[in-house]
């Protein structure tokens, strides 16, 4: 069965998932986006490969460090430091 609605994207960017399409989540249950051009998806992390997860976090991580990179918003640090760095991701 498909489910289709109607909701707003707020302010600060949240968005309302209607009381009939949430009744299977819990709250607090972590959830996966995916974006391509104007489209999303949303899907429960709990449906992905704990690993798919973990690199998905990761290459978040990786892309915001090459923004802030490009801006010039880096810090410089030696190799231990980088990889205890790395650990706490």
């Amino acid at each position: 069965m498909i489910n289709v609605d109607i909701t707003r994207l707020s302010s600060k960017g949240q968005v309302v998932i209607p009381r009939d399409m949430r009744k299977d989540l819990s709250v607090g249950e972590k959830l996966i986006i995916i974006k391509k051009g104007r489209d999303l998806i949303l899907k429960p992390a709990t449906d992905i490969e704990e690993n798919f997860i973990e690199d998905m976090d990761f290459a978040k991580k990786t892309l915001e460090a090459l923004d802030r990179y490009g801006k010039g918003k880096y810090k410089e640090m030696s190799n231990q430091e980088f990889l205890d760095e790395l650990e706490k991701w």
